[in-house]
């Protein structure tokens, strides 16, 4: 349960280590191990959600309504991303649909910032 309230009450989407510094300041003895395995477990359950992510760790989303993220190339950051539609999937042959995820990167206002900062 301590896993699944640190996924719950950290802002943003977590990685795993995120989620453990969390975790470990409530319960010190536990392990990163521990961690691990119940974030796979409580995400192959559908309680939370895995979301990839291409060239860096894993992060965990709370919100299990169907929704894109959006990543940050500059600093990295993950955020749920409102699209006008979403993608539908039509499966061919014998492909069977389990999951479609959408994730649209760019540069998030907070870096945007700052570099208009720097240049101007």
């Amino acid at each position: 349960m301590l896993i699944l309230e640190a996924v719950h009450g950290i802002h943003g989407h977590p990685t795993a280590e995120e989620v453990y510094a969390a975790v470990v300041e409530r319960c010190p003895s536990i392990s990163r191990s521990t961690v691990y395995r119940c974030l796979n477990t409580l995400a192959a359950e559908g309680r939370i959600l895995r979301i990839g992510v291409a060239n860096a760790p894993d992060r965990y989303d709370h919100t299990l309504e169907r929704h894109a993220h959006f990543r940050c190339s500059v600093c990295g950051c993950v955020c749920d991303c409102i699209l006008d539609s979403f993608p539908t999937v039509l499966p061919q042959d014998d492909f069977i649909v389990e999951e479609v995820g959408v994730m649209v990167s760019g540069v998030c206002r907070r870096c945007n910032e700052e570099k208009e900062a720097q240049i101007g």
